[in-house]
């Protein structure tokens, strides 16, 4: 059930930036509240029935943090666990100064 549109046209470029604005949080909350009002059915159902919605559904297997692999001696905050590119802090050392990333092992 869509309601009639508003003429767009007469509103300015900045006042439909915020509508969309507007628009696109009611969206997210909208499709937030659906979600968890499924979640709810869903539950219920399985509760009927002498089921736990997470056996039906499985539990989400948690991943362990991913161990620091590289840490620059200058500073140890600059860690790097070697996946995904390269942090700039090791780009620039190793290009700068020569070094290899091996080197920064921790």
């Amino acid at each position: 059930m869509v309601a009639r549109t508003p003429n767009l046209e007469k509103y300015s470029y900045t006042e439909l930036v915020e509508l969309r604005g507007e628009i696109d949080g009611l969206i997210v909350q909208k499709q937030a509240e659906e979600k968890a009002a499924l979640k709810q059915k869903l539950a219920d159902l399985a509760k009927e029935r002498g089921f736990d919605l997470d056996d039906i559904l499985g539990r989400g297997r948690k991943r362990g943090a991913v161990p620091v692999k590289y840490r620059d001696p200058k500073n140890p905050e600059n860690t790097w666990t070697g996946r995904g590119r390269m942090p700039r802090w090791l780009a620039a050392a190793t290009k700068a100064r020569g070094v290899k990333k091996e080197d920064f092992l921790v």
